[in-house]
């Protein structure tokens, strides 16, 4: 996350700073008039996260007793602050460490002008090496001499890099930093806090710990040499191992098991080979390798590394299947099989089904062309992941935009080059929306782009079924970087302005009709927060594609725009930053129909809602409609704002951290009471989803999906928006209907969501502070 109070207007810098800090932990109490604050929160591979903060002067309370068993520890980089736990009083200057347990609270001021970086390390990262008690109230660490004054060197250089660092980078910072910690916290201790003459023996272990720690890839690593390093006998070593009722063997063997765990289940190293990673990390061969990965953890190291992730017509132009066009000949389902059956590489199958009541796991979801689907949704698609309740999912999502400019958004990433593929021997991914698949309407080609948008998925979960709510949770997202080097450590997306607009048939200037590309720069380095700026524009020309056709307008997803053909201008929206505001546009469950659905329309099963207000933070719950509920997620976005009135918004790649839950009919209350339509949640609105036909496909007949184009209107939604959010009131907050309709008037913000999916949409913001109870 980056943030900067200079993204906003002067009055609303203190709400957004407050609201800013509450999503890492920080409550903000006090604050200079003149408020300036910077925020980087950068989290690694394995969990940690690193929160680099600058400001005026102010104060603020961290609180991290949400998160039991993490530890965290505070670096005042530059000015001055006092510290308060509610026992002590600390001073701190320039270069001090204060460390604590999560159930510490502090409070920390700031007098002057100041820089801090806050660490939290998850309690995994401790509990496999942590024998020493940890301090049991926050205690400044030293730092003039010894392995504190290295460990605050490292992390004020961490600081310094932070906008910059990649995942990568960030792996040797993981290994070290809490062997550093241990050993600045045992090297700063007193004598009471280590415990007398059993606190100098565990605080000895703890220097024995950090040997083999730096020395677990060595295959000739001995209990000898170890002894000999700390000057104690190999005998003495063997008992301080059984003070702990373990030997030194076996310590060795589970922390290199518990390092190729890691790498096993990092993105980071899915190109490494299972023998590359034991031999890495000091095991000599494979066989007794996968037994005692086996024995520690209850499933092979390949079943481990599995679970944890797989791979011009007459009338005005307008999105849609044509009225009473030919249907699609073949089902997705289909599809699927022939991608099993080319070799391009199996979906996953019921071996990832997890029975109920089983630990939450974490799974890991990329974009191949085996594990997304192109312009459409259907209750026969099969599914590419299976997950239980509560489980989290790593899930990478495309633009259907990146073609727009593939040099920056396609070029060097593997995932993205094997969804786009397309040349003049075909496409990886064929069928491109829910029209024909040969193309028998407009000619534009397979599924003719009656749905547009690359998602992924689809996601069963385990006993989802109709009448039941699945909630998504959107924990994290993030731009997805470039890979082409030129463009290293930067972010893309493009905004269309196109004939599907809502402003297309009112333009002012020459030449009209006329459809604009512009390309943003989504700023995820350096010192700027999060904003994106225009880089260039352009206006679409006649474009033939890989297959031979020629696309006179933007009517055909994945089209790859050739640089020769366009003009581009640089001097675009000058002295222009746009906030980011990064959400899926596409959340949806499968819907009840028979066929494919056009994804473009949303509807009861959500699908393209395009409100910016499902970020990170914000919880989407969506009714399901088939058996495993089928979950898709695409459609990702930088920013917009509502309305999308262009046709678009800043279209760019995403991955994302969700947790999916399911909440069962029977169990349904309070606000998931009778909810039949897609319902936002953040910390303090409940967002109402409202459509010009809020079921289309039940409502319009056959022809549903060619209809609602041309049947929606924003009247219709907002009447739907207004008679869903008075249910609402009525049911959750037991209002009479007077009171309900009052209360939607003066206190209930409605607003456009988009005016350019086919089936316009309406939303009506109720706010939770409103009710007092």
């Amino acid at each position: 996350m980056r943030f900067t109070t200079n993204a906003y207007p002067k009055e609303q810098r203190r709400d957004a700073w407050r609201f800013a800090l509450q999503r890492v932990s920080l409550t903000l109490e006090n604050a200079d008039d003149e408020l300036y604050g910077e925020l980087i929160h950068f989290r690694s591979s394995q969990g940690i996260d690193f929160f680099r903060l600058t400001g005026t002067a102010q104060s603020w309370v961290l609180d991290f007793t949400d998160q039991p068993g993490s530890f965290w520890l505070s670096l005042l980089l530059d000015g001055t602050a006092r510290v308060d736990s509610g026992v002590d009083l600390l001073e701190l200057g320039d270069g001090d460490i204060i460390a604590g347990r999560a159930d510490a609270v502090v409070r920390q001021t700031f007098p002057g002008d100041n820089r801090t970086l806050v660490v939290r390390l998850p309690q995994s990262m401790l509990n496999s090496r942590l024998k020493a008690p940890l301090p049991d109230r926050p205690r400044r660490i030293g730092t003039e001499g010894g392995s504190a004054r290295v460990f605050s060197g490292m992390l004020r250089s961490l600081a310094d890099t932070i906008g910059e660092i990649s995942a990568d980078q960030a792996q040797p910072v993981e290994v070290a930093l809490p062997e550093f910690l241990l050993a600045s916290l045992l090297d700063n201790a007193p004598p009471k806090a280590l415990g007398g003459a059993a606190g100098m023996r565990a605080a000895l272990l703890e220097r024995i710990f950090q040997t083999i720690e730096i020395r677990l890839s060595d295959p000739n690593l001995n209990y000898q040499q170890v002894a000999s390093e700390h000057g104690i006998s190999p005998r003495y070593l063997q008992k301080l191992f059984e003070s702990i009722d373990d030997s030194f063997g076996h310590y060795v063997k589970v922390r290199r098991l518990e390092r190729c765990r890691l790498d096993l289940r990092s993105p980071l190293h899915v190109q490494k080979s299972i023998s590359d990673i034991l031999f890495q990390w000091g095991f000599n061969d494979s066989a007794s390798f996968s037994r005692a990965f086996r024995e520690q953890y209850g499933v092979s190291p390949r079943e481990y590394r599995k679970a944890a992730g797989e791979d011009e017509p007459a009338d005005p132009p307008r999105r849609g299947r044509p009225a009473g066009r030919e249907k699609p000949a073949r089902a997705p389902q289909v599809a699927a099989e022939e991608w099993e059956e080319s070799g391009e590489g199996p979906l996953l199958d019921e071996e990832t089904l997890l029975p109920m009541g089983e630990a939450v796991r974490h799974h890991h979801l990329p974009v191949s062309p085996q594990t997304v689907h192109w312009g459409y949704l259907s209750r026969s698609l099969k599914p590419v992941l299976h997950v239980c309740s509560e489980d989290f999912v790593t899930v990478e999502t495309l633009t259907h935009h990146a073609n727009d400019d593939p040099e920056r958004m396609v070029e060097g990433d593997p995932g993205a080059s094997s969804v786009y593929h397309w040349d003049a021997g075909g496409k990886a991914i064929d069928r491109r929306g829910a029209g024909p698949i040969d193309a028998s309407a407009l000619g534009r080609g397979p599924g003719e782009g009656f749905g547009v948008h690359i998602c992924t998925g689809p996601i069963a979960i385990q006993g989802a079924m109709p009448g039941d709510i699945v909630e998504v949770r959107i924990l994290d997202l993030k731009p997805r970087p470039s890979a082409n080097p030129r463009f290293a450590g930067k972010a893309f997306g493009s905004n269309a302005a196109t004939y599907w607009g809502f402003h297309y048939s009112d333009l002012l200037t020459e030449p009209k009709p006329r459809e604009v590309v512009t390309i943003y720069e989504v700023e995820g380095t350096g010192a700027r927060l999060p904003t994106a700026h225009a880089v260039y524009s352009y206006r679409w020309t006649p474009q033939i594609d890989p297959s031979g056709r020629v696309h006179p307008r933007y009517d055909y997803p994945g089209v790859p725009v050739d640089p020769a053909t366009i003009e581009r201008n640089y001097d675009v929206l000058r002295n222009v930053e746009i906030p980011i505001r990064p959400h899926f546009g596409v959340i949806a469950v499968a819907p009840a129909h028979g066929g494919l659905v056009d994804s473009v329309p949303p509807a009861a099963f959500g699908g393209n809602l395009d409100n910016w207000r499902t970020g990170p933070g914000s919880s989407v719950y969506l009714p399901v409609q088939v058996p495993g509920a089928l979950l898709s997620l695409g459609d990702p976005h930088a920013s917009q704002g509502d309305s999308e009135l262009c046709g678009t918004a800043i279209e760019c790649s995403m991955t994302a951290l969700i947790q999916v839950i399911l909440h069962p009919a029977r169990e349904l209350r309070d606000h998931l009471r009778d909810l039949d339509y897609p319902l936002i949640e953040t910390e303090t609105e409940w967002v109402i989803m409202g459509f010009s036909h809020p079921d289309y496909l039940k409502e319009l007949g056959e022809d549903a999906q060619s209809e609602i184009y041309k049947r929606s209107s924003i009247d219709a939604a907002m009447r739907d928006a207004f008679r869903k959010a008075r249910r609402f009131l009525m049911t959750t907050k037991e209002l009479s209907e007077d009171e309900a309709i009052s209360l939607l008037s003066v206190g209930v913000d409605f607003g456009v969501s988009q005016v350019v999916n086919g089936n316009w949409g309406v939303h009506a913001i109720i706010r939770k502070a409103l009710f007092t109870a």
